[in-house]
């Protein structure tokens, strides 16, 4: 959605295919991080982007055996905005949706679920999308595969995925939220699991790391079970853990981490999770495919609008966000490491020096802020492209 709406805003006609008859999905990534922000500002957005319902998370804490820390502050970053938002995606999908229709060349279609590829002369041409009235074809220059971890485009192209193994997957299920919760402690680490809470205003979306292929042990124990080890992992919520009455209020996320070795054929591009599926730790997986998304538009936009785009400068576009992949994962793969030794202590968790270190050390904390909240290679929009699409806007008064 973003790539298209900074498309469309340059002149580039562009049709973004969703599969579902709207954005309303739960358990997504809801994590809007200053990065994300910054692109908004810059595209002028952020002030009613803000306006919509949203909670500020100025630092990322934990509660570590009972002992509180700040892992990660926000409060010193170099951007305009100094927090995360907490917003469902399906509002900042509406909302990117609504401000691309006002371009010309945007196109949304709802219920097109793509289920394959259009070859033609070597190259990929378009797509086969399944609707309610049937199966259409859509061609285009350039097709850009956004489709998720699962992605149907990557498997059609052929496209190989290095994967990583990781060894936790969670439980997503929600918890009601009163006044006098913790606001900016995200994380609960005790008896050999890790909660974490999401603030969404009047609740909690919980998410419970346990060990990879573990959820099936966890029903057989019981619900009765569950609801005590969230009690025990985080006892402020008290007897609203008894809100979880079946088994169907959990979802089971599969955490996988891996990457395309290469992103791309002639005429089709992957990117975000399509390109390089990412764990939920850091919450940055939202992010990482937004600056995909603005690194695409900049390299993209005048070679589309002009009917010159190559496989070269495709691969452009990898070579420029493979190295913030890369780095990221592998940060991500490490964070799992701490989890695996979380894992083999179910009794009351005893805080080591280590994490009472970082307690005490601002300076890391600023460095972590810096991590989650901007990332590797932050993207911004090119001030080209920001004269294109004032350029857009003129000649759409004037008609």
């Amino acid at each position: 959605m973003m790539l298209g709406y900074l498309l469309a805003r340059q002149g580039v006609a562009v049709t973004v295919l969703e599969k579902h008859a709207d954005f309303f999905r739960d358990f997504r990534g809801d994590t809007v991080h200053p990065s994300t922000l910054e692109v908004m500002y810059e595209l002028g957005l952020l002030e009613d982007f803000l306006e919509l319902p949203h909670q500020e998370l100025t630092s990322a804490g934990a509660l570590v055996g009972g002992y509180r820390v700040e892992a990660a502050s926000f409060k010193h970053l170099a951007t305009h905005c100094k927090f995360v938002a907490l917003m469902p995606q399906w509002d900042f999908l509406n909302f990117l949706a609504e401000r691309a229709r006002k371009f010309p060349g945007f196109d949304l279609r709802m219920q097109h679920d793509v289920v394959g590829l259009i070859h033609d002369a070597g190259k990929i041409a378009g797509v086969e999308a399944r609707t309610p009235e049937g199966v259409v074809e859509i061609r285009a220059d350039l097709v850009v595969g956004c489709d998720g971890r699962h992605s149907t485009m990557r498997q059609a192209a052929g496209l190989q995925v290095r994967e990583f193994g990781v060894p936790i997957d969670v439980l997503w299920f929600r918890i009601s939220r009163h006044a006098g919760d913790p606001e900016q402690v995200l994380g609960n680490v005790n008896y050999g699991k890790a909660l974490i809470l999401i603030n969404r205003g009047d609740y909690f979306q919980a998410g419970l790391i346990i060990p990879k292929g573990s959820f099936e042990d966890i029903k057989q124990e019981g619900l009765t079970a569950f609801q005590n080890l969230i009690w025990r992992i985080a006892p402020y919520p008290g007897d609203r853990v008894n809100e979880l009455q079946d088994w169907d209020q959990v979802k089971l996320l599969t955490v996988q981490i891996n990457r395309l070795r290469c992103w791309h054929r002639p005429g089709l591009l992957c990117i975000g999770d399509a390109a390089h599926a990412m764990s939920p730790a850091g919450g940055v997986g939202i992010n990482l495919a937004i600056q995909d998304a603005v690194a695409a538009a900049n390299l993209l936009a005048e070679p589309l609008r002009e009917g010159r785009v190559t496989e070269a400068l495709l691969a452009r576009v990898q070579q420029r966000r493979g190295f913030p992949t890369r780095v990221t994962q592998m940060l991500q793969v490490n964070a799992h490491k701490m989890f695996e030794r979380v894992f083999k202590n179910s009794g009351p968790l005893q805080v080591p020096w280590q994490v009472k270190a970082i307690a005490h050390a601002p300076g890391l904390q600023r460095v972590m802020g810096n991590l989650v909240g901007v990332g590797i290679r932050p993207e911004h929009v090119d001030a080209g492209a920001l004269g294109a699409a004032v350029a857009t806007l003129r000649a759409l008064r004037m008609g």
